[in-house]
């Protein structure tokens, strides 16, 4: 019976011993974006009223933040992004796999086009998307074309990140069909 209760109490401790072992990978990982208030656009002419600006950078934290990136991937999705510039290679809105844009690839470029949207189709998100998640974006869009640092999380699906060369292409055969011979198309 005393042996009993020690095996019993042993095992207690073994088991609360590994319940506090186990830890969820933490994420506690907060910045606080850029401030909307300092963000100079591109000017696209010199038609603008008022001297040119020096353009100051202004650095998006999130840019440095793995899971900031992925979430900003998964925003991309949400918010139909995908619609116009499909997967970074571009649709109907313009390609974001390179790195010179029209506006400007500067993260409060980035920023203010999203807020802004542009002349001929690119639409404002003023007040539709809270700022955190504009910059989340901005990293996002900034990976898609290789602007942030490596360590971070990669944009692009593993599927885009890399061509295959000429000589690994596969060349399967297609699998013979499974329709009955009378729903097959004549040769």
């Amino acid at each position: 019976m005393k042996r009993l209760k020690i095996i019993c109490a042993c095992g207690l401790a073994a088991s609360l011993l590994l319940l506090a072992s186990c830890k969820r990978e933490e994420r506690g990982f907060r910045v606080d974006p850029p401030s909307a208030s300092r963000i100079n656009t591109k000017r696209v002419s010199d038609l603008q009223p008022g001297t040119p600006a020096n353009h100051a950078q202004v650095k998006n934290e999130y840019e440095q933040n793995g899971p900031a990136i992925s979430d900003g991937k998964r925003l991309y999705e949400w918010f139909n992004c995908v619609g116009c510039h499909a997967h970074g290679g571009g649709g109907m809105g313009p390609p974001l796999m390179d790195d010179e844009w029209i506006y400007g690839n500067e993260p409060d470029q980035i920023f203010a086009t999203i807020v802004e949207g542009r002349p001929n189709g690119m639409p404002s998100f003023r007040d539709k998307i809270p700022d955190y998640q504009v910059w989340q974006l901005v990293a996002f869009v900034r990976s898609l074309s290789g602007q942030v640092p490596k360590d971070a999380a990669n944009g692009r699906d593993d599927n885009m990140s890399v061509k295959k060369p000429e000589s690994q292409t596969d060349t399967k055969e297609p699998k013979a069909s499974t329709l009955p011979k009378s729903a097959e198309m004549p040769k």
